[in-house]
C-alpha cells in the first residue's frame, strides 16, 4: 500500500508562522512581573480566560486594580517586592509586564536559562509567545495573531468577528452534540449528514429590494407632508407663540437647579455606571421638592438613560437572559408597590421626606463602604426574585437604589459583573418604566418641569461624561459621590427637623 508524504503549506518565509495553542493554564504555573497598568491588563486577560489559573505577581508596587482581583480569585498570589532571579523556579510560564526594558531583558536571559517560555510586552523579538486578541461565544473560543506586528489589527478583527457570529452559537453547538449522537453510521457518514444539516448557515441571505426600500422612503416623505399640513393648516405660527410664552411664565423658579441635578448625575453615572437615581433624587431633596415627586421625575428621566444603555449592553452580548428574566418581573413588580406606597402617603409628606433622605443617606455610606473594604467572593446569590422585588421597592420609594442594590449583591457575591451589570440595566428600563407609569396613574404629570429639567441637564452632561469616563479614578469619584449624597442627606434630616 502506497503511502503519500504529508502536505506541508506555507512555506513562504512571510507569512505567520507561528504555531497556535490552547493551554490549560491551571495545570501550569504562570509568573507576571510588573504591577502597573500593564501589569493589570495582563492578569486581566489571564484570569478572564482561566480564572482557575495559578498566577504569582511580583512587582514593588501594586495596582489598585491588581489587589481587587486578588481578593476574588484564591489561586492569585501577590509577592510586593522587586524582582529576584528565584522567582522562575518552579514556573512554567512568564509575562514580563514592567515598564523597564532592562529589566525585562533580564527576566529573559534568566527564563532562557531555564527554558521557560515568556512573553515580554512591546518587545517581539524577546517573545517566545504572544498573547492573542480573543474571540469567545460560550465554548467556541477564536484567537487572533498578527505575528506581534500589529494589535490593533487584530482588536479591528476581534470586534468584526464579535459581531459576526451571534450569542446563539452554545445553544447550536449543544444541539449538534445531541445530533451527533443520534446519527447513524460510521465516522465519514456522520460528517456528511452534519455537513448538510449546517450548511443553511453559510448560505447567501436574501438581498432586500433596492427598489422596494425607495418606494417605503418616498411613502414616508408623502406621509409626512400631509401630515405637516395639516399641522400648520389648523395651528398658525401666532398659536405656536402664545404657547411658548405660557409655558415659559408658568415655568418653576427652580427649573435651572433641576437641570444643574440631571447634569450632576449624568456626570456620575457616566463615570460610576450607577448612582444617577441617588444623586438625582438628594439633590432634588435638597431643594425641598417631595419625595413622590422627586422619584417619580428621576424614574421618569431615567427611561431614557437606561433604555439606550440596556440596549448597547443587549447589542455587545452582555445580558444574560436567564438572569435577567429572574429580575425583570419581580423588579417591575416591586417598582409598582414602591410607588404606590410611596404615592398613597404623599400626604404624610412630613412622615415620608425623613425616611427618604434616611435611606438616601445609608446608600451614600453603603458607597463609601464599598469603596475601602474589598469584599471577599461569597457564594452566589439564591434568592434572586427576593432581591430584585426588594431592590424594586425601594429604587421607588427612595428615587434610586437598584443598581448599587442589585448589582452591587450579585457582583460580590460572585456573579459575572460583566454580565450582572448587562442584566441589571437592561431589567432597569422595565423597573423606570412602570415606576413612572404607576406615578403618572397615582398623582398625574404634575412634576413635568423636573423631568424635562433632569433630562436636558442629563442630555448635556452626556458627552463629557463619556469622555471623562475612565480619566477620574473610579475610588476616588466613588468617595466624592458617597460625601455629597451623604451632606445633603444630613441637610435634608436637619431642615425636616428645625
Amino acid at each position: 500500500m502506497l503511502v503519500s508524504e504529508p502536505e506541508i503549506k506555507n512555506m513562504k518565509t512571510d507569512t505567520n508562522n507561528l504555531f497556535p495553542v490552547f493551554l490549560k493554564l491551571s495545570e501550569l504555573d504562570t509568573l507576571i512581573v510588573g504591577g502597573g497598568s500593564v501589569g493589570l491588563e495582563k492578569l486581566t486577560a489571564v484570569l478572564n480566560n482561566s480564572p482557575e489559573a495559578k498566577v504569582t505577581l511580583v512587582a514593588p508596587s501594586i495596582n489598585s486594580g491588581i489587589r481587587f482581583l486578588a481578593d476574588r480569585y484564591k489561586n492569585l498570589k501577590i509577592i510586593k517586592r522587586v524582582f529576584l532571579p528565584e522567582d522562575l523556579e518552579n514556573k512554567d510560564l512568564i509575562i514580563a509586564a514592567t515598564n523597564d526594558k532592562e529589566l525585562n531583558r533580564v527576566i529573559k536571559e534568566e527564563a532562557k536559562k531555564k527554558r521557560i517560555l515568556i512573553n515580554v510586552v512591546d518587545t517581539p523579538d524577546l517573545c517566545d509567545f504572544y498573547l492573542s486578541s480573543i474571540v469567545q461565544k460560550g465554548s467556541i473560543k477564536l484567537a487572533i495573531s498578527t505575528n506581534g506586528k500589529s494589535p490593533t489589527i487584530a482588536k479591528r478583527l476581534k470586534e468584526v468577528l464579535n459581531n459576526a457570529i451571534p450569542d446563539e452559537m452554545e445553544n447550536v453547538l449543544d444541539n449538534l452534540v445531541q445530533i451527533r449522537k443520534r446519527l447513524n453510521g460510521n465516522f465519514s457518514e456522520k460528517v456528511k449528514e452534519l455537513n448538510n444539516i449546517t450548511s443553511v448557515l453559510v448560505k447567501e441571505p436574501k438581498k432586500k429590494s433596492k427598489l422596494k426600500f425607495y418606494l417605503g422612503y418616498a411613502a414616508l416623505s408623502i406621509i409626512l407632508m400631509v401630515i405637516g399640513h395639516l399641522i400648520f393648516q389648523n395651528i398658525s405660527f401666532t398659536f405656536v407663540e402664545d404657547f411658548i410664552e405660557k409655558l415659559y411664565s408658568s415655568s418653576d423658579s427652580n427649573f435651572h437647579w433641576f437641570v444643574l441635578a440631571g447634569f450632576i448625575a449624568q456626570m456620575i453615572d457616566g463615570a460610576l455606571g450607577m448612582a444617577y437615581g441617588v444623586s438625582a433624587t438628594t439633590f432634588l431633596l435638597s431643594l425641598g421638592i417631595p419625595p413622590v415627586a422627586a422619584s417619580a421625575s428621576v424614574h421618569t428621566s431615567e427611561i431614557f438613560t437606561s433604555g439606550a444603555s440596556g440596549l448597547s449592553h443587549l447589542k455587545f452580548g452582555n445580558v444574560s437572559s436567564k438572569l435577567f428574566k429572574k429580575l425583570v418581573l419581580p423588579g417591575v413588580l416591586g417598582a409598582a408597590a414602591g410607588a404606590f406606597v410611596l404615592s398613597s402617603l404623599s400626604e404624610l409628606n412630613y412622615l415620608v421626606k425623613p425616611v427618604v433622605a434616611s435611606y438616601t443617606l445609608i446608600l451614600g455610606i453603603i458607597i463609601i463602604r464599598k469603596t475601602f473594604k474589598n469584599e471577599k467572593r461569597k457564594n452566589k446569590v439564591k434568592h434572586i426574585i427576593p432581591l430584585a422585588g426588594a431592590g424594586g421597592f425601594l429604587d421607588s420609594v427612595g428615587g434610586g437604589g437598584w443598581g448599587p442594590i442589585v448589582a452591587s449583591t450579585l457582583i460580590a457575591r460572585g456573579n459575572h459583573p460583566l454580565k450582572t451589570i448587562g442584566s441589571v440595566n437592561l431589567a432597569e428600563f422595565f423597573v423606570a418604566l412602570t415606576s413612572s407609569a404607576a406615578f403618572i396613574t397615582f398623582i398625574g404629570l404634575t412634576h413635568w418641569q423636573i423631568i424635562i429639567g433632569l433630562i436636558v441637564g442629563g442630555t448635556i452632561a452626556a458627552p463629557f461624561a463619556a469622555k471623562a469616563a475612565g480619566k477620574v479614578p473610579v475610588k476616588t469619584m466613588m468617595i466624592l459621590v458617597g460625601v455629597l449624597v451623604i451632606i445633603l442627606s444630613l441637610r435634608n434630616i436637619y431642615t425636616i427637623g428645625f
